[in-house]
């Protein structure tokens, strides 16, 4: 039976799931101004239960673009050399980033900060809220939600964002299948202490039919990964903590004299991507449009540079300015990202576990080949950082359009400063352009600290939007209108 019609108005969104992508997205929202209401099924509770530890250099400038990237990194300790297969080294110092080098810190620290910005701005929390029912039509979506006490009532939103994880209710409820496969059957992690400290922050290695990781938090716990070819078990299958150091003793050689376990979980890896990220004016973001293996550590981070995405362009619609087809390019650009990522950690989850003699001779050649070719080694870096993709441009656009834009220095300070204020920045040659219209509530012009003549429309996720070389004022204009609108 439902209840009264729900608080939210049809100019609202309402995001599902209370994990770091959907509380990227509604604080996004709310910082624009938006009404917005984030459900979670879990009672409000930040969990240390969580299994993300690593935060790429892209998405510390999403973070930074935010204000939340310096206070991240204090929770944490920094890594600037990824070391697989033994033999490969990646160096992540050599980034073109304010941030060349992987934060280890656990993913609950990312929900403490990005829960009290989504606070701060208004955002209203409903926790113990289940989605049990969607419906939609061409004027915004009704939702079913099942409270703590049973009764189910029934809210109408603008759009709604499924960012309820790998179960998604949203995805389901909308129709779309979650097609994929597991890569590993059985993993084990734990956090735990230890009586001797690892040489580094990050410590991986395999050996025979076991894998580990040890991963510092920097406050005395570590997280342990691993898994065991011979004894892959159901996920509900008990696990203590002599099966940890068992594990990693036969990948490290050593269980550093583990003890006092926090947390100790077994679960599966899968790899799957929903065939869509929007059906009419729902839309899935993070673990309920794509799941990864946990190499490369990108899930959590592709699905906070999914919310990134969405945010600004739910925004526009909601507010009644985006260009037509603006909302369709966030299925356009971050599922080939999403399907990309799948590609590329499941294809190192495969060679870390090579066992015949071919495949183990490819991870040789592929390590040796990417440690020896600078090329191999940027675009790799770039993949597993985030920095290096790239998202589609009109034929005939400037070659900076659709790329990711670094740190640069302005007249008034960097660049991810001023997207702080969650609008376009029009980046001019000094003097050459000055807004004289109504768009000050979505564009900052701002000027190169040097002498560069390109003119640069940079998106609030910090992509460019379109450039020239010497544009005059009128073109400028013409390129507003077609992004902003009048």
């Amino acid at each position: 039976m439902n209840g009264n019609l729900g608080t939210s108005t049809p100019r609202s969104v309402i995001v599902v799931g209370a994990g770091p992508t959907g509380l990227l997205l509604a604080g996004d929202l709310a910082a624009a101004g938006v009404p917005v209401t984030l459900l979670e099924r879990r009672p409000r509770k930040i969990s240390n239960l969580s299994r993300a530890f690593g935060v790429h250099a892209r998405t510390l400038e999403q973070l930074d673009a935010r204000g939340l990237a310096d206070p991240l990194i204090d929770t944490g300790a920094t890594i600037t050399e990824l070391r697989l297969f033994r033999r490969l080294a990646l160096d992540l110092g050599t980034l073109p980033s304010r941030f060349p080098f992987l934060l280890i810190t656990p993913q609950y620290e990312v929900e403490r900060l990005l829960e009290r910005r989504a606070r701060e701005l208004g955002v209203e929390f409903a926790h113990e809220s289940e989605v049990v029912g969607l419906r939609q039509d061409d004027t915004g979506v009704d939702l079913d939600v099942r409270g703590s006490d049973g009764t189910v009532v029934t809210h109408r939103a603008a759009y709604v964002v499924g960012a309820d994880g790998h179960r998604s209710a949203v995805r389901e409820a909308i129709g779309l299948p979650f097609p994929g496969v597991s890569v590993i059957r059985s993993l084990i992690l734990a956090d735990v202490r230890l009586a001797q400290q690892p040489e580094g922050v990050l410590t991986v290695n395999g050996a025979g039919d076991a894998f580990a990781m040890i991963a510092s938090f920097g406050d005395g716990w570590y997280r342990v990964m691993g898994w065991n070819r011979r004894h892959e078990v159901s996920d509900d299958a008990p696990l203590d903590l002599d099966e940890v150091k068992e594990i990693t003793r036969r990948a490290l050689g050593t269980d550093y004299g583990m003890h006092d376990a926090r947390w100790l979980s077994r679960f599966h890896s899968d790899e799957r991507q929903a065939p869509k990220y929007r059906v009419g004016r729902v839309f899935l973001a993070g673990d309920a449009a794509h799941i990864h293996s946990p190499a490369g550590g990108q899930g959590m981070n592709t699905g906070l540079q999914d919310a990134a995405n969405l945010g600004w362009k739910l925004a526009a619609a909601v507010q009644g300015w985006a260009p037509e087809g603006l909302l369709d390019t966030y299925e356009a650009e971050r599922h080939p990202v999403g399907k990309a990522v799948l590609r590329s950690s499941g294809g190192l989850v495969r060679l870390a576990r090579a066992q015949s003699p071919v495949l183990r001779a490819a991870r040789t050649l592929v390590s040796a080949f990417v440690n020896m070719a600078r090329p191999a080694q940027r675009k790799a870096l770039a993949q597993i950082s985030g920095i290096g993709y790239k998202y589609a441009a009109p034929r005939g656009s400037h070659s900076l359009t659709g790329t990711r834009i670094p740190d640069v220095t302005l007249k008034s300070g960097r660049l991810y400063e001023a997207l702080r204020g969650g609008r376009f920045v029009l980046i001019t040659p000094a003097g050459s352009y000055e807004e004289s219209g109504d768009r000050t509530n979505r564009l900052t012009v701002e000027s190169w600290a040097g002498d560069r003549r390109t003119t640069v429309l940079v998106r609030p996720d910090g992509y460019v939007a379109w450039a020239a070389d010497n544009a005059d004022a009128t073109a400028v204009e013409t390129a507003l209108t077609a992004t902003l609108g009048r």
